[in-house]
């Protein structure tokens, strides 16, 4: 085989861009943003001036351009996919689709229509959001979502350490505090919602508390990371070898 060097390029073999909006909180093993949560190689890109705070609030929609740049640098990088590391960003997710060659999914929520179509008419999925006054129909048509008549929405920002880290951005996140609050989040959701038969985590901090929140409610749970793991393998097919 036979490859190019790229002018000015000083790493390869990253198949997953992510383009990072600019937080003030500590990325633990199971955060989009750490590099351990990963089994491979994730290219993280920085996008100066796309404050994450303004981004969650949904007043980001200036930023379109500018991921839509970052986007095109990591394509010219040759990652095979881009995401990102707010689901809010589904505000971006058509505009920077459109601008690349390559799949786009800057936020988790583009799952749901798929997750809406494993199960039953009857049944609903709760999704714990970050934010959920921002979490507006509006940004769910922009992940895909048409129809929200089956969706639960528990929206994280009401649960006191949450708040303080993700919203506040304070610095100083207890894990112990942040799992037991995703943990009653979910229950306070089927609380609310008993036909809830799954629960789509659509916050890029959430995914480490996902085995908690299975093994309290019994329900499979969706989040980013695994996300991110499903579109790496289409990406970069495995090979089988064994025996018949």
């Amino acid at each position: 085989m036979i490859y190019q060097a790229r002018a000015g390029q000083v790493a390869y073999g990253y198949a997953i861009g992510m383009l990072c909006a600019e937080w003030h909180i500590p990325f633990i093993p199971g955060d989009l943003n750490n590099a351990g949560t990963f089994a491979f190689p994730v290219r993280y890109e920085s996008v100066k001036g796309v404050s994450g705070a303004e981004v969650l609030r949904g007043n980001g929609e200036n930023y379109a351009q500018i991921m839509a740049d970052a986007a095109k640098k990591l394509e010219a990088e040759g990652v095979r996919a881009i995401t990102g590391n707010c689901g809010f960003m589904a505000g971006f997710q058509e505009y920077v689709a459109s601008q690349v060659n390559i799949p786009v999914f800057l936020t988790s929520l583009v799952q749901i229509p798929m997750l809406l179509n494993m199960l039953g008419s009857q049944h609903h999925i709760g999704i714990l959001t970050a934010n959920s006054a921002s979490l507006t129909d509006g940004l769910l048509a922009n992940a895909g979502i048409t129809d929200s008549s089956r969706l639960t929405i528990q929206g994280m920002e009401t649960y006191n350490h949450f708040n303080d880290v993700i919203l506040k951005e304070l610095g100083t996140l207890d894990e112990d505090k942040m799992r037991m609050e995703s943990v009653q989040a979910a229950k306070d959701a089927i609380k609310r919602d008993p036909a809830i038969r799954a629960f789509m985590l659509e916050c890029s901090d959430l995914p480490p508390y996902s085995k908690a929140i299975e093994e309290a409610t019994g329900l499979p749970v969706f989040d980013w990371a695994n996300f991110i793991n499903y579109v790496y393998n289409a990406t970069v097919p495995r090979s089988y070898s064994g025996i018949v």
